[in-house]
């Protein structure tokens, strides 16, 4: 543990609400964008280097952070993608022998501005009450009023296009190369453990920046097609939902994941929305509408297909939804296999009640192959 004086710090919501901590480690400063908090008891590393999470500032709702360090192993990116960390109790030490670093290090070599010691009970509730909105985190405790204007430019999480600032620049290649199946994947901010999830069942998956061209995708000559999740505002993702009703005109298999749930959803004339304070944890119950089974799944996401008009739509079919506030978590179309998930299936953090999906995809794949030979 640290003995030294910390620095004090704040966090300073949209609304002027102001809400009081210390710096962790030595770094000062101030960090801005959406706040937001995850209700996982673990997996903070992964949250943390999660694309998806690009531009918001993290409220972890556990009362301990940091008291396993972290690994290279656990990895969902290649950098931190959170504007910064909120917590109540930081471990400086941590007591993991499989730990590379401890979470200081990590932050630090990362430069990332982390505040503790803040009543993120009272913060979290607070949120929810009120609903996500842009805050910063600042050690200028005596610059409210700067701060304030500062904040009044960061822009809304509404309408902001974020895949771009988290895509990959350049294709690369994840599993063996002589796999059984070949997959295009469009990276609008994919998670490692995805990719990972598709080469354990004998996939060779390249993956492409978010702007590529579907004559691009389809040189790879692949065999499916898989829309990955991502940060921001879906609607904005012009280029992606363009590929996908090309896609669905072609007929080939695709399966798309949070981000990529609500591109095929607007692929299809199903409208998005920006929920109150979204779904970020890793125990949020699901039903599966087609089994009947509950699930208990990851989940992080700020926006959200609408049910309604899903539900109207003749080729779509909802297959899951959120018991908590019966929102729609899973789309398939009716004649194509085309299917997605609003959570996240390779789990990580989190459980691993939905990893059928991605032998559902496979199947649908050796099915279209079936069919098409």
């Amino acid at each position: 543990m640290k003995y030294q004086k910390r620095k004090k710090a704040i966090v300073l919501l949209a609304d002027g609400t102001v809400f009081h901590g210390k710096v962790v480690g030595g770094k000062e400063g101030s960090a801005f964008g959406e706040v937001c908090f995850n209700t996982g008891m673990t997996g903070y590393q992964e949250i943390f280097t999660d694309p998806s999470y690009f531009g918001q500032l993290m409220v972890t709702t556990n009362a301990h952070i940091g008291n396993y360090g972290t690994s290279e192993k656990e990895m969902e990116s290649d950098s931190v993608k959170i504007s910064g960390l909120i917590c109540r109790n930081f471990s400086y030490n941590h007591s993991r022998p499989a730990a590379d670093a401890s979470l200081e290090e990590f932050l630090n070599n990362n430069n990332l501005l982390a505040i503790s010691d803040v009543d993120t009970r009272a913060l979290v509730s607070y949120i929810r009450d009120n609903g996500a909105m842009n805050a910063v985190i600042s050690t200028e405790v005596d610059n409210i009023e700067g701060l304030k204007k500062q904040l009044a430019d960061v822009p809304d999480m509404k309408g902001l296009e974020l895949a771009s600032k988290v895509s990959v620049k350049e294709p690369y290649y994840f599993g063996k190369e002589d796999a059984t199946f070949k997959i295009a994947a469009l990276d609008n901010g994919i998670k490692t453990n995805i990719l990972r999830n598709l080469a354990a069942r004998d996939c060779y998956i390249k993956v492409f920046p978010y702007d590529t061209s579907l004559s691009e995708m389809e040189a790879f000559n692949p065999d499916g097609y898989f829309l990955s999740n991502g940060p921001g505002d879906p609607e904005p993702l012009e280029n992606a939902i363009q590929i996908t009703k090309q896609i669905i005109e072609k007929g080939d298999p695709l399966f798309g994941i949070c981000g990529g749930h609500q591109v095929i959803a607007l692929a299809n004339g199903v409208s998005t929305y920006k929920m109150h304070h979204g779904h970020r944890g890793i125990n949020h119950p699901i039903i599966n509408l087609e089994t009947g089974k509950g699930e208990i799944t990851s989940q992080n996401h700020g926006f959200a297909i609408n049910r309604e008009e899903a539900e109207a739509n003749p080729d779509l079919k909802v297959t899951h939804l959120h018991l908590n506030d019966k929102t729609a978590a899973g789309i398939k179309m009716v004649n194509k296999p085309v299917f997605s998930v609003q959570y996240h299936p390779e789990a990580s953090p989190g459980p691993h009640d939905a990893s059928y999906l991605f032998d559902q995809f496979i199947s649908n794949i050796q099915n279209h192959k079936k069919t098409t030979a």
